[in-house]
């Protein structure tokens, strides 16, 4: 699965380490900035449910789902209590310039019946590099309503791409339920009112010398 979205300006950058090869922070990059999605793996994100798109202030962009639902108890089969969604994504960037996740919110609805519980977790890197560490938001029944989850990373503990390079960024999702002690049918989804699954990750620009 390969999609294009275009941006006319500037995205802001993702979870970066400063190094000694990148310069003071800077005003971001001119010129034409795309993400294309490489590849989509994973049981929440089947064939065809998946899609992005730059948002019109270019500081971010948004994955949308179709199918993203963790659900337990109940009826529900064993196998539908975890889904995972990995995303593997080339963001082509003017020359000079590297970027980092900065930030990413997750927005979703949950069913949970007293006892249960739902867990959102996600890590990330670029290829080449080792991932961060899970970041995990765990939401606890009786609880029927929308949900959301920031992963906000302090500036000294960015990760960036390397200079010069293009290196792939890998985005992995999960949503988990645990349907407790009652055994009543509980489900979490990636979600929003027009049944659809809205991820935002927002970005940051670092100029390279």
């Amino acid at each position: 699965m390969l999609r294009t979205a275009t941006v006319a300006g500037v995205l802001l950058s993702l979870l970066a380490v400063p190094s000694p090869a990148l310069a003071d922070d800077s005003p971001p990059p001119p010129g034409k900035i795309t993400v294309d999605v490489v590849s989509v793996n994973g049981s929440g994100c089947p064939a065809g449910t998946t899609a992005v798109a730059v948002n019109h202030d270019n500081t971010a962009f948004t994955v949308t789902y179709s199918r993203y639902l963790a659900q337990a108890g109940g009826t529900a089969d064993p196998t539908e209590m975890r889904k995972n969604c990995q995303l593997n994504l080339r963001v082509n960037v003017p020359h000079g310039f590297t970027y980092a996740v900065a930030q990413a919110d997750y927005r979703g609805y949950a069913n949970l019946a007293g006892g249960a519980t739902g867990i959102e977790q996600a890590n990330y890197y670029f290829t080449g590099t080792s991932p961060t560490a899970h970041v995990r938001h765990t939401f606890r029944g009786p609880l029927n309503d929308n949900w959301q989850a920031t992963d906000k990373t302090a500036i000294a503990d960015l990760v960036y791409a390397p200079c010069g390079e293009q290196r792939n960024l890998n985005v992995n999702s999960e949503l988990r339920v645990n349907k407790g002690g009652s055994g009543a049918h509980s489900f979490m989804s990636m979600d929003s009112t027009d049944g659809s699954v809205n991820t935002i990750y927002h970005f940051a620009w670092k100029k390279c010398d």
